[in-house]
């Protein structure tokens, strides 16, 4: 099971468990419609579309309201703590939470409960909480950007907004050396995916890969195109890629997307994630050596 938590933008009391189906845009848990913005909700979208792509179980998700008051944070903490290792997920991806270090603390204990680890990934909110309690290495995957990856890289700092002055001025070409440091000093997980004009592909502190093309420099501007990276990654996992092997693709595929769909600063997430399938249809074959469309097996053809 790929299990995605996180929380999305609504004010009332709202909680919902089930599988994540993508309709146009917006997604369907439960018999809720959430639109397909940025945060959890573009993340879960482009996993759900991923895994119905490859003929595999969509993903079982978590949600919860919160406005910043904490209180979806605080309820899904919670019941991921209580209920994890009767869930039982093989992958586990945790997104936007209130970065609560106690809660992530008994979070990971709970984790550790599991007959069978999951494989662990872990952006924005959630990222900031296992770096801040000293778990980072934890977990399997984080996918920061340029300025997360300053904060993962300051050993002091317990949130993004308080990294140390002159890593402010970090830009993308910093990443290997902070990677490096960061890993050195066991303090961060086996897989890196760092995001911006040239994503930077890390494997147990070393750079596999960096991709830069297509540029499209659009993307940036447009609210979700990170989230979306570590949902393709979650499903990729889930197709028992492994952790690298899944970044990879992911950052190509979301690049290739945004050319599909001739994005604008104007444009929505879910233009972007619409166009996935061409994507694979056209380019999952050259990238993995995968004949046809689905993907099947895909670890133990890749190693072969």
């Amino acid at each position: 099971m790929l299990l995605i938590a996180g929380t999305v933008p609504i004010k009332e009391n709202f909680f919902i468990e089930g599988e994540a189906k993508l309709k146009d845009d917006h997604l369907l848990v439960d018999g809720h419609k959430i639109s397909c913005t940025q945060g959890t909700a573009s993340m879960v979208s482009a996993a759900a579309i991923t895994t119905d792509y490859l003929g595999i179980d969509a993903p079982h998700v978590i949600l919860a309201g919160d406005i910043g008051d904490g209180w979806g944070s605080k309820m899904l903490f919670r019941h991921l703590i209580d209920n994890l290792p009767k869930i039982a997920p093989r992958v586990l991806s945790l997104h936007y939470f209130l970065p609560i270090i106690l809660l992530m603390e008994r979070v990971i204990d709970s984790v550790e409960k599991c007959v069978q680890k999951p494989i662990l990934i872990a952006d924005a909110g959630a990222m900031y909480a296992a770096k801040a309690a000293g778990l980072s290495s934890k977990f399997d995957v984080f996918t920061p950007d340029a300025g997360e990856m300053a904060f993962l890289a300051d050993p002091d700092a317990t949130h993004p907004a308080y990294i140390r002055h002159y890593l402010f001025e970090t830009d993308i070409t910093k990443a290997p050396e902070l990677i490096k440091a960061a890993f050195d000093r066991g303090d961060l997980p086996k897989t890196l995916l760092v995001k911006g004009p040239r994503d930077y592909i890390a494997n147990d502190g070393k750079i596999l890969a960096t991709i830069d093309e297509p540029n499209i420099p659009s993307m940036e501007a447009i609210g979700g195109t990170g989230d979306t990276i570590t949902g393709l990654i979650s499903a990729f996992v889930h197709a028992e890629l492994e952790s690298h092997e899944a970044a990879i693709i992911a950052a190509k595929t979301n690049r290739m997307a945004g050319k599909f769909a001739n994005v604008t600063p104007a444009s929505k997430i879910w233009e972007v994630i619409s166009q996935f399938p061409a994507v694979f249809k056209e380019h999952l074959c050259k990238w993995t050596g995968i004949k046809g469309y689905h993907l099947l097996d895909i670890g133990d053809i890749l190693q072969g």
